[in-house]
């Protein structure tokens, strides 16, 4: 993963196809959900409403069930995922891997604007709960903490993958996938996003992350490091 020196001859190959696939997979799925959304799309649009009225963790809820919510839906945060990248930033510009620094910037950063443009884009109202999406005023798709979340743990699982193991390696797959379905039901459990906000929520942070690490050259298998 590291990036070498200033002056080092670096050897560039394509991209894996399976990343690349990842990626159209992706930008296809935001696509399709999206012009579901915009056409008013029977079949979706009725799952939304009845899976999100299934989910909605109820108006008046409890303080302690406020509170653990909130808690658990914060990671897809934009200032928790700035926090986070301040010692990641630190840690490259001490090994001056500069083109790595430049993909955790635009990741971390661009994936808000570019989920609030989509937003603006689509322009889907919330879900009508008093206690839920009622009370917001920004819209619905795609989901900012589900994108926010999805970009964090790709990010971090990229920077991590070359060093761990193969028993880690599913290990923290596994725990990345867990946390990243945790923040996305919980915008259903709080009544402020449907499914299909959620779903296209994750794939744009995946395929945004594994684009900009593409167009860097910050996979590991995109590098071959020469001394």
């Amino acid at each position: 993963m590291s990036v070498p020196p200033v002056g080092t001859p670096v050897t560039r190959t394509r991209a894996p196809a399976p990343v690349l696939w990842v990626i159209a997979l992706c930008a296809a799925l935001v696509a399709l959900l999206g012009a579901g959304v915009r056409a008013g799309l029977d079949a979706q649009l009725e799952l939304d409403t009845r899976l999100s009225e299934a989910l909605y963790a109820g108006d008046g809820r409890s303080a302690w069930l406020d509170g653990l919510l909130e808690v658990l839906t914060a990671p897809g945060l934009s200032v928790v995922r700035y926090v986070l990248a301040v010692p990641v930033l630190v840690w490259l510009f001490r090994r001056r891997e500069w083109r790595t620094v430049a993909w955790v910037v635009v990741a971390a950063v661009f994936i808000r604007h570019l989920t609030s443009a989509l937003k603006e884009s689509y322009g889907r109202v919330r879900p009508a709960f008093e206690d839920g999406g009622a009370a917001y005023d920004s819209l619905s798709f795609p989901s900012g903490h589900a994108s926010g979340i999805a970009t964090l743990v790709t990010m971090g699982l990229v920077l991590a993958w070359p060093h761990l193991v193969e028993a880690r390696r599913r290990l923290w797959l596994a725990l990345g996938l867990l946390l990243v379905v945790l923040v996305g039901l919980t915008r259903m459990w709080l009544g402020v996003h449907y499914l299909s906000d959620v779903v296209a929520g994750w794939a744009l942070g995946v395929g945004w992350t594994l684009l900009t690490a593409v167009v860097l050259g910050v996979l590991p298998a995109l590098r071959e490091e020469r001394p």
